[in-house]
């Protein structure tokens, strides 16, 4: 899963949970969904920030990854 598709789905069950249109068990499932999504997101972030622009001694920018970024499939 792609981080903005996570997001777009949070907010989504955000938007439900606060309306008030699901019942309770409906609410509990999106709730435990959602727990699950904003920690996968959170992890996605993290990996994001690890990532560090570097300019070596010829100027030239490049990557240095100090941790990977993964998605889990979903």
């Amino acid at each position: 899963m792609k981080f903005e598709e996570g997001l777009k789905r949070l907010e989504e069950l955000v938007r439900k949970l606060e309306s008030g249109e699901l019942d309770l068990e409906e609410s509990m499932d999106a709730y435990r969904e959602g727990r699950e999504l904003l920690q996968r997101l959170g992890a996605m972030l993290e990996g994001a920030e690890r990532q560090v622009w570097q300019v070596d001694e010829e100027g030239m920018r490049h990557l240095e990854v100090f941790g990977e970024l993964t998605e889990e499939a979903g």
